[in-house]
């Protein structure tokens, strides 16, 4: 499948885990919510997460295998506030979330969606 279709999905699927995160942990003020989540699904929160799974070996070969092929595809958008390398880097990590929820194996998903909040969260 078109890595960009896959990070469209991605991207979705992460909005809500990451949403779902917050709204259990503490419900209540939706704007407070939605400034906390950018923190996650934001090209620079993702681009840092998937930097550091890759430096740490948390992705499997075929995993970051699906991340370099979308980071590296030629975008035909322009990112619109966010550096160019992060955008493409985010994008990957969109992708392999995407990929993995198409693959239906939502524990890995859940699992890389958990690791990139804790990464998130580490760098306050």
């Amino acid at each position: 499948m078109n890595t960009s279709t896959l990070a469209y999905l991605g991207d979705a699927v992460f909005e809500v885990i990451v949403r779902e995160k917050i709204v259990m942990e503490k419900p209540g003020d939706v704007g407070r919510a939605h400034h906390t989540a950018v923190r996650y699904v934001s090209a620079a929160g993702q681009a840092l997460a998937a930097r550091t799974m890759i430096a740490e070996g948390f992705l499997t070969e075929e995993e970051e295998h699906i991340y370099k092929r979308a980071r590296n595809h030629r975008a035909m958008s322009r990112p619109q506030n966010a550096d160019p390398r992060e955008y493409k880097i985010a994008t990957g990590f969109e992708a392999l979330l995407g990929f993995l929820y198409l693959s239906d194996d939502r524990q890995r998903l859940r699992e890389i969606a958990a690791e990139a909040v804790r990464i998130v969260d580490s760098k306050k």
